[in-house]
């Protein structure tokens, strides 16, 4: 597609992040990036958007496992927060945080562009001769099947590992180790990281994977520092990035459906909070 310069902004995006921090600071050098290819130049030519860290978030894996708080009603708090800032629709640059999307969804007065089911319909319209798809994601992710259901609707077959499996726990190791897991390491991505990324994509490759799909927002900043891949791979991040690039210039409507998930709706934009008391809150 050929972006115009100078086209003006229609509507104002809002990202919940936090959800690792070092995921939302990647979704937005992504944003930068993607914004740049399309003919940026100065300052004024990107888009503007409001970000909140909301890092006091409850992990989402825990959460979904029973052993931690409900994500709900902060996902609900911080929406709401960007909803009332003036925002026309969120992003959050985290799948896990969608197994909650239903729930979130229905006490906002604006969208939530779903970060799944736009990676899948991404697939549908570039992917037209790949059917096998291997899915990396947190066991939170795993569990709920967020990937697999999206991508069986859209006739694929999708190639997850098992739960409690000793490659599935590589995964989770990877993410959350404390000493040289991505959440602790942050981009400098460590050698038994990219160590354990290669074997597992080794794994998906054996068993019939064509392409694979980063479904965590960690695994999306260890694979771009992680050379020599079996398989190609696909983030999420850059997908949803583009999505959001796309609404915040219109070209895309919110008045659309994405796959069977709602991305936009008629509402009365709520009054919108003064700078000053941002600054405060």
């Amino acid at each position: 597609m050929i972006y115009p310069k100078g086209h003006l902004q229609k509507t104002i995006p809002g990202i919940i992040g936090g959800m690792g921090p070092l995921a939302h600071t990647t979704f937005e050098q992504i944003l930068i990036e993607q914004s740049t290819k399309r003919g940026a130049e100065r300052d004024q030519d990107h888009p503007l958007w409001l970000l909140i860290n909301a890092a006091n978030i409850p992990d989402r894996t825990e959460s979904l496992l029973g052993k931690a708080d409900s994500c709900v009603p902060w996902l609900i708090k911080y929406g709401k927060f960007l909803e009332s800032a003036g925002v026309d629709f969120l992003v959050i640059p985290c799948n896990t945080a969608h197994a909650f999307y239903e729930q979130v969804q229905s006490c906002l007065q604006i969208p939530w562009i779903h970060l799944i089911e736009s990676t899948t319909q991404f697939i549908v319209e570039n992917y037209p001769n790949i059917k096998k798809i291997g899915i990396l994601s947190t066991d939170g992710t795993l569990q709920a099947q967020l990937y697999q259901n999206s991508l069986v609707k859209a006739g694929y077959i999708p190639i997850s590992l098992q739960l409690e499996s000793e490659f599935q726990k590589l995964v989770m190791n990877t993410i959350y180790d404390l000493s040289w897991g991505i959440k602790a390491t942050g981009s400098q991505i460590s050698a038994a990281a990219q160590k354990n990324l290669r074997t597992i994509i080794d794994y998906l490759a054996k068993q019939g994977a064509e392409i694979v799909i980063a479904g965590c927002s960690e695994l999306s900043v260890g694979f771009y520092e992680t050379d020599d891949l079996a398989l190609p791979w696909l983030d999420p991040l850059e997908i949803i990035a583009n999505v959001t690039l796309d609404l915040a210039l219109g070209y895309r409507s919110l008045q659309t459906e994405n796959n069977g998930h709602p991305m936009g709706y008629q509402y009365n934009k709520p009054d919108l909070i003064p700078v000053d008391s941002l600054l405060l809150l």
